[in-house]
C-alpha cells in the first residue's frame, strides 16, 4: 500500500520501500524523530514506489520485494531523480545480491539485522557525503557482477550446443527416469542414450547426470514437474 507523499523543502525527504509494514512503520517513526529527516512516502512494492520517486533525497530500499528485485527500483530512481541516494537493505547474506545493487547505483547497504537506529545513522552519513563501502569493496562487487554475467553467457553458449534429442534426454532425466527408462520412452537403445548423455556432459562441462540435471533446471532447459 502506498502511503501519502509529503515532500518537505527544508529537510531530507526519505522514501521507505519495504513490504513488511510493521518494520517499515517502525523505521518511519525513528526517521521522523530526527529533525533533518521527513518520511515523504512509503511503499511495499516496486510498482508502488515507481510513482513516488520525484522529490526524494534518500530512498531506503529492501532488495527482496514481492514484485521483483529492489535493484530495479534503484535504476529507476537514478533515471528519474539522479541526485537521490539509494541505500539498500537485505535479509540475504548472498554477496551477489549486494553486488547487483551496487551496479544499479546503490550508495550504501545494510543487512536487515542492523538496528533501526543504525539504518537511520547510515542514511545520515550517506546524505553527508560519507561512504559506507570502501572503493575496494565496490570494485570487488562490480567484479562479481562481471563474473556472474560471464558465467551466464558461457552457460547460454553451452545450452545452444544441445541438440533436440539431447534436450529430450535431459527432460526425461528431469522426470526421474533412469537410463533404461529414458531409452524406452525415446525409442532408442540404452547404448544410444548413454552416448547422448556423454555428449550432454561434455557440452555442459559437468561430470555426472545429477550435475547435468541441476545445470539444465537452473537455466530453464527442463521443467521439473
Amino acid at each position: 500500500m502506498i502511503v501519502e507523499t509529503r515532500v518537505a523543502e527544508d529537510t531530507t525527504n526519505v522514501l521507505l520501500v519495504e513490504d513488511h509494514a510493521s518494520f517499515r512503520q517502525a523505521l518511519a517513526v525513528v526517521f521522523d524523530r530526527e529533525q533533518e529527516f521527513t518520511v515523504a512516502a512509503q511503499a511495499g512494492s516496486i510498482s508502488e514506489a515507481r510513482e513516488l520517486l520525484e522529490g526524494i533525497d534518500v530512498a531506503v530500499i529492501d532488495l527482496g520485494l514481492p514484485d521483483g528485485d529492489g535493484a530495479e527500483l534503484i535504476e529507476a530512481l537514478a533515471s528519474v531523480n539522479p541526485k537521490a541516494i539509494a541505500m539498500v537493505l537485505s535479509a540475504s547474506l548472498e554477496p551477489a545480491h549486494f553486488a547487483r545493487a551496487v551496479e544499479a547505483g546503490a550508495s550504501g547497504m545494510l543487512h536487515k539485522s542492523a538496528s533501526i537506529e543504525e539504518i537511520v545513522d547510515a542514511a545520515r552519513r550517506l546524505r553527508a557525503g560519507e561512504a559506507l563501502l570502501s572503493p575496494n569493496e565496490v570494485i570487488e562487487m562490480l567484479r562479481m557482477v562481471s563474473r556472474k554475467r560471464q558465467q551466464e553467457r558461457d552457460a547460454q553458449i553451452s545450452i545452444e550446443k544441445l541438440t533436440r534429442r539431447e534436450r529430450e534426454v535431459l527432460q526425461a532425466l528431469a522426470g526421474g527416469l533412469d537410463s533404461k527408462e529414458i531409452a524406452r520412452q525415446l525409442h532408442i537403445t540404452v547404448e544410444t542414450e548413454r552416448t547422448h548423455m556423454v555428449n550432454i556432459l561434455t557440452k555442459l562441462g559437468v561430470h555426472s547426470r545429477l550435475q547435468a540435471l541441476v545445470f539444465a533446471a537452473r537455466h530453464g532447459v527442463v521443467e521439473i514437474r
